[in-house]
């Protein structure tokens, strides 16, 4: 086939699944991964894709449901995610160093959190840094980086450099979609490799997250929905979608 032909083909799938993995159109061509490399950068410059990590998208979905800001989201699902955050507060122990990524249920959790004791917090978040900067028996690890300003965090190849060397007892995280077939979503295409990177801090991975994000489908995969070791959410999520999780080996938590 014809280095043209190819990127044609790639395109059409693109545009009909919105996103595609470098290793499995390797597979498709018979062709190595570099070569599919090559292809993607190409079609990335003459801005037909947008190219990500491991693979590429559709730029028309990179520009679909994007998420509020956070100060914007701050009131929605409130009191869901109170109680989704008493709950996860109530998986974390004295003496353990937890990663609290960003967004405003991992917010209400550093409230929670407060008055805890021996506890060691990591965070690239600016909202939970100044969350917990009163709480004076929590030790507050901080990274830096670039700014996000839309979700006031740290993301980029500094934030990433620091994570490589630290490791958590458990790593705290909420997503902007869960499904089943298509995993953890997110989308913002500069974050992905940053939320990777903190999702290897730890093999316990706790994602927190109310109803509305179940079923939806963000323009960004950041990993299978089975590299979450408990999901914690509220009781508004449709008992066969939590069971159909549950039936992959993801243990789910139901708050209150």
């Amino acid at each position: 086939m014809l280095k043209e032909q190819r990127k044609r083909i790639i395109v059409e799938l693109i545009e009909n699944n919105d996103q595609v993995q470098i290793a499995e159109l390797a597979e498709l061509f018979k062709v190595s991964e570099m070569t599919i490399r090559r292809d993607l950068e190409e079609l990335d410059q003459q801005g037909v894709i947008q190219r990500i990590h491991g693979g590429a998208v559709n730029l028309d979905q990179t520009n679909k449901k994007i998420e509020p800001p956070i100060i914007k989201r701050t009131n929605e699902q409130l009191e869901e995610k109170q109680q989704i955050a008493k709950k996860v507060a109530s998986l974390v122990n004295d003496g353990e160093l937890i990663f609290l990524g960003s967004g405003t249920t991992t917010l209400a959790i550093a409230e929670e959190l407060k008055e805890r004791v021996q506890l060691t917090v990591l965070t690239n978040a600016i909202t939970i840094i100044n969350s917990l900067i009163p709480a004076e028996h929590i030790t507050l690890i901080v990274l830096g980086g670039f700014l996000r300003r839309s979700e006031m965090s740290m993301i980029g190849h500094f934030t990433e450099a620091a994570l490589a060397n630290l490791k958590a007892d458990k790593v705290i995280i909420g997503i902007r979609g869960i499904d089943v077939e298509h995993g953890l979503t997110s989308d913002n295409l500069q974050e992905l490799i940053t939320d990777q990177a903190i999702m290897n801090m730890s093999e316990n991975l706790i994602v927190a997250a109310d109803h509305t994000k179940f079923g939806h489908v963000a323009a960004i995969k950041t990993a299978p929905i089975t590299r979450a070791t408990k999901i914690v959410t509220d009781s508004q999520v449709p008992d066969a979608i939590l069971n159909s999780i549950e039936d992959i080996g993801v243990e789910v938590i139901k708050a209150p």
